[in-house]
């Protein structure tokens, strides 16, 4: 079961910034259920998230965390969940949309199906 944990400063008004650019699962080998769990320091986070041609989430906001540099944990945070096809490229894509300067917090599992 590979796991990517992921802690990224985003400026203020970042657009499409990608914490799974340089993972090495990003093109995933096998079919797999994908699960998702990301936090933010403040409440100007959009997400999206895309598996292959087709996007799973569509500019959501990601929850709030207070303290930057915590793994989220599916105890306090709502997991994204889908089935990923063999040959999808897993695309997390971040935007801020409130000046800010938050910290996202992030976490991917991908358990082969």
């Amino acid at each position: 079961m590979p796991a990517f944990p992921w802690s990224i400063a985003l400026t203020a008004n970042q657009q499409d910034s990608r914490p799974l650019a340089n993972w090495q699962f990003r093109r995933l080998p096998w079919r797999a259920l994908v699960r998702i769990l990301q936090k933010a320091t403040t409440t100007g986070v959009r997400m999206s998230v895309f598996a292959g041609s087709q996007n799973v989430i569509q500019k959501s906001p990601v929850q709030i965390l207070a303290t930057a540099g915590q793994t989220p944990s599916p105890l306090n945070t709502p997991a994204i969940e889908f089935i990923a096809q063999a040959g999808d490229e897993l695309i997390i894509s971040n935007d801020e949309v409130a000046a800010g300067t938050p910290t996202v917090d992030g976490i991917i599992y991908v358990d082969p199906v």
